[in-house]
């Protein structure tokens, strides 16, 4: 059991929880949500430490007041996600890793909140599909991705293969996939895994800074441009504009922030955001 910082109301003081996390550290403060791998050296994945990270992601539904996700490792790990550890893959525990995996998966698309991913060490199998669940990555020098398991494991890595595609485009995750050779930060920024690669001493201060500018913006208007952006993903860019332009309309010109920000520019004043 550890000790859980959460903000009970946006801009109040902090209380303390008793959450039943274990191989993951979570608090919540001033908007954001800063998840922690704690499972050093390797931060290796197994069912309990990814069913943990999902009830955390699951139970941002019931704090509307954070707008953002951070996920990084602890600075006493040597990567920053080994993997899913070996055992989880015999035929007794493969099905309820899956599920699992598939949970923090859903969980960080159904919560809505743009989530940052600190990379500051090796993301190998598991850990590199974590990391490209991240809507923006940040990487220092030391980071290195890697989707090993069919030359190690006779196997290819099923989130990856769905995934992959979209974000670096069907030849490289081809490459990626069909060799298990791993690629370094700088390649991973090349192909548009990572967004912004910093030197390690940087890492900090560069990650601080970008989530405090997207806690600064609406919440709801934050989640509504992630929906937006991803669900018009699987669509034709004729289907996407329609789609896009139906939120807009329909949902986001409802916001009480929307008008807030209109007001705002009208009286030449910063806009107060209510989050709803």
């Amino acid at each position: 059991m550890v000790e859980v910082l959460t903000d009970e109301v946006y801009g109040g003081e902090p209380k303390k929880e008793r959450e039943p996390y274990k191989l993951i550290r979570w608090q919540l403060r001033d908007g954001q949500a800063h998840l922690t791998l704690n499972r050093p050296p390797h931060n290796y994945l197994n069912a309990e430490m990814l069913t943990e990270m999902a009830l955390a992601l699951e139970s941002l539904h019931e704090h509307p007041e954070v707008k953002v996700v951070l996920i990084e490792a602890g600075k006493d790990a040597k990567f920053f996600c080994g993997g899913v550890d070996l055992p989880e893959y015999t035929t007794q525990r493969v099905f309820q890793m899956l599920d699992a995996f598939a949970r923090v998966f859903r969980a960080s698309l159904d919560v809505g909140k743009p989530i940052v991913v600190a990379v500051n060490g090796p993301a190998l199998g598991g850990g590199c599909e974590l990391a490209a669940f991240g809507d923006m990555v940040i990487a220092t020098p030391k980071a290195k991705f890697s989707q090993p398991e069919i030359k190690l494991l006779g196997m290819f890595p099923p989130f990856a293969t769905s995934t992959f595609p979209y974000i670096i485009g069907p030849k490289r995750a081809m490459e990626m996939l069909l060799t298990g050779e791993p690629i370094t930060a700088e390649e991973a920024l090349e192909l548009g895994l990572v967004n912004k690669l910093v030197p390690e001493a940087q890492l900090e201060k560069t990650v601080d800074e970008l989530v405090s500018r997207i806690a600064q913006h609406s919440a709801p208007v934050l989640a509504m441009t992630k929906k937006a952006i991803y669900e018009g993903l699987g669509m034709s860019l004729t289907e996407s504009l329609k789609h896009s332009h139906h939120l807009f309309l329909n949902e986001l010109y409802k916001l009480e922030d929307s008008q807030e920000g209109l007001r705002a520019i009208l009286e030449k004043r910063k806009p107060q955001w209510k989050n709803r």
